[in-house]
């Protein structure tokens, strides 16, 4: 009985964890969608530089160059914007590769498994419920003055100082002032209106509201234009080189203003979420996601070089350097324009959050693995009206209460770890034989399995996709003296092997970084030996990496020098985290803990790629094989579904034997079941 027991046991966290391992299998209707395919490349552009450009750029170059780099911000906005544009590649290829809502969440699912997708959603709805009121880059390390501490607080806040605080002094002695800590000064009643109004505006349908997002994203960038060309007219070469030059606070302060620069970029990742309405999305997304990218790095390099050039850094206004700028030279019409596109910049970062995070939720429940009303899509709009009214009415009330001020890491925590998942899973993908559903979906063909027609596979593809599909995920010629050490893993299963391992050596060398700078800079022997232990381990999995064949059939847009550039996009997204506050990994975990409940209670028993096979069936199967390496297109859950081709066996093939009631073995034998 005991043995029994164990058996049953072994049995049950097997299934456990083949279903949180299950990967979500595209299907030949990829393109279909009950939403509204209308998003042209130009609308797909300019949401993504909406998103991306709010307010901050009025507020943060100020802040950044008189407090962290001086005239040095100029270097920490581009080593910023290319750190970004790193994950901005890995997003793009799967924009071409899975046009689909959901962004990361989708990704994940496809090439990881569903508990980190799962993991990855619940905390994109994070980042956008608490990004909606954030201008996505302010640092809560940064002191400021009148700190921006969320969009639609921002947005109402300008507006209040536009109107010399009548507002918020109404507001006050008609029901007082909050004394909680989270809690903001007093209700705002005004931010919780704007949510509102522009839930409400998003829920006539996509095309209107993108023509209305577009049209604020012109404005905002023509409002940069004209402080980019008075700045520059007014420039003064001095202010870069007298006093302590262009580097007041050293090569260190460059990297500290990239650092808080980074979040400046945070909202690309609405351009993926918008695949499923894009017209085209193969080419609108890669295009959209490196046009957007270099737009708002640019514009940012050119507004903080202008600011710094018109003044010099010490006498930079950390609250409003724009509009004092221009002041000291006699122009204070800049305060308006400048209010007008930081209005319009808040704006569209709002649209954007406001935008993502219903088709987020839209996608996760799609798959069963959120509350299946959420999955519901209006027809008449084509869009998910109930997640919008859900996602507008939340953000109204925390925008209404809540000073989220302190939360503003709690945001950067899933953003970073969603930048670090997909830059992983453009590996494994890339080294991953695809199943005939993904060869038939990408163009390469399909594989026939008629022996009375054809001799073996044979791939209705041009020569060189068929040499792709048979090698992708195995060995090179030229590498198989790495035969004795992984020959024997399953294809592709190396592959996501060595990322997880580069993953975790990334972390533990971001630690030592952190915690043991002084020891390395002085030279301890132990130090320094250990950090050459980790970087020889992560040569080592770049190593395995390099000595497989990729598979790049079907892709429009590919991420070029994989697998270094998304290795490198993982290094930094680790270092950044592991920068973050204690307190930060606290309430990720709170927020975690939650989301586990909800999928171990909900969405692991509703999912639309559960196992058909009871779990009876699978406690009564004796030679049920074990689950397959991570990542690996072995599989012994599901019987995979099968292409048209493959449906009527074939005439050389072994029936399917039959179900009777004193037969223990699997209803289908394994060496059936096509690999």
């Amino acid at each position: 009985m005991p043995s029994s027991r164990r058996k049953i046991l072994g049995h049950v966290v097997t299934d456990l964890s083949s279903k949180m391992n299950r990967t979500k299998k595209l299907g030949a209707d990829i393109m279909e969608t009950p939403l509204n395919r209308c998003l042209n490349t130009i609308d797909i552009t300019l949401l993504g530089v909406g998103h991306m450009v709010g307010a901050g750029i009025y507020v943060l170059t100020g802040t950044v160059a008189k407090e962290i780099a001086g005239p040095g911000i100029v270097l920490s906005f581009l080593l910023a914007g290319m750190t970004s544009l790193l994950a901005a590649l890995c997003y793009a290829e799967f924009g071409t590769r899975i046009p689909k809502a959901g962004s990361a969440y989708v990704y994940t699912y496809i090439s990881v498994g569903e508990f980190w997708a799962f993991v990855i959603g619940w905390n994109i709805i994070l980042e956008h419920m608490i990004g909606m009121y954030f201008n996505n880059i302010i640092i809560s390390k940064i002191k400021l003055k009148l700190i921006v501490t969320s969009v639609a607080r921002a947005w109402s806040g300008y507006v209040d100082s536009l109107a010399g605080f009548a507002i918020s002094n109404a507001t006050v002695s008609a029901v007082g002032e909050m004394h909680e800590q989270l809690l903001g000064r007093y209700p705002d009643f005004l931010a919780f209106a704007v949510c509102i109004v522009y839930s409400c505006l998003l829920g006539i349908g996509v095309k209107g509201s993108a023509m209305f997002n577009s049209l604020f994203t012109i404005v905002n960038l023509s409002v940069m234009i004209l402080v980019i060309c008075g700045g520059f007219y007014y420039a003064k070469i001095e202010n870069w080189t007298a006093g302590k030059g262009f580097l007041p606070f050293g090569f260190s302060g460059v990297l500290a203003g990239a650092a808080t620069c980074f979040y400046a970029f945070v909202g690309f990742d609405s351009i993926a979420t918008s695949g499923e309405e894009a017209k085209n999305p193969s080419v609108s997304i890669p295009i959209a996601t490196i046009v957007s990218m270099s737009l708002v790095t640019l514009g940012y390099i050119l507004v903080s070089a202008a600011l710094t050039l018109m003044e010099p850094y010490y006498d930079i206004s950390a609250t409003a350097a724009l509009p004092e700028a221009f002041s000291h030279i006699g122009h204070n019409w800049a305060k308006y324009v400048v209010s007008i596109g930081a209005l319009c910049g808040m704006t569209t970062t709002l649209f954007g959050s406001l935008f993502s995070l219903p088709r987020c939720m839209y996608a996760m429940a799609a798959d069963g693995l959120l509350f299946s009303f959420l999955g519901s899509v209006n027809q008449k709009t084509q869009v998910p009206l109930i997640n919008l009214a859900v996602s507008g009415l939340s953000s109204a009330l925390i925008a209404l209460v809540f000073d989220l001020e302190k939360l503003v890491e709690f945001m950067s925590i899933g953003t970073l770890l969603a930048y670090t998942i997909v830059s992983a899973s453009v590996i494994i993908l890339r080294y991953r034989p695809p199943t005939p559903e993904e060869a038939a979906v990408f163009g390469a063909g399909s594989i026939a399995t008629d022996d009375s027609s054809q001799s073996g596979a044979e791939l209705a593809s041009p020569q060189s996709d068929m040499m792709e599909l048979a090698t992708a995920g195995r060995l090179k010629p030229n590498f198989h003296w790495l035969s004795p050490v992984i020959g024997n893993c399953e294809p592709g299963g190396a592959v996501s092997g060595a990322v997880f391992v580069f993953t975790c050596f990334s972390t533990a060398l971001c630690i030592q970084l952190q915690f043991s700078s002084q020891e390395l800079q002085t030279g301890v022997w132990w130090t320094v030996l250990l950090a050459a232990f980790f970087i020889i381990c992560l040569a080592g999995c770049l190593l395995v990496i390099v000595a497989h064949e990729q598979n790049t059939i079907g892709l429009r847009f590919k991420v070029p020098l994989v697998p270094l550039i998304p290795a490198l996009s993982i290094f930094c997204n680790v270092e950044l985290m592991i920068h973050l506050q204690a307190l930060t990994w606290v309430r990720f975990i709170v927020w975690m803990a939650l989301g586990l409940l909800v999928y171990f209670l909900y969405g692991i028993h509703h999912s639309k790629e559960s196992d058909p096979v009871s779990s009876y069936s699978i406690l009564m199967t004796s030679s049920e094989a074990g689950k397959g390496k991570w990542g690996s297109m072995h599989s012994t859950g599901p019987v995979p579904i099968l292409s048209p081709s493959q449906e009527k066996p074939a005439p050389s093939e072994k029936p399917t034997k039959e179900i009777s009631n004193d037969d223990n073995r699997p209803i289908v034998d394994e060496e059936e079941i096509p690999q």
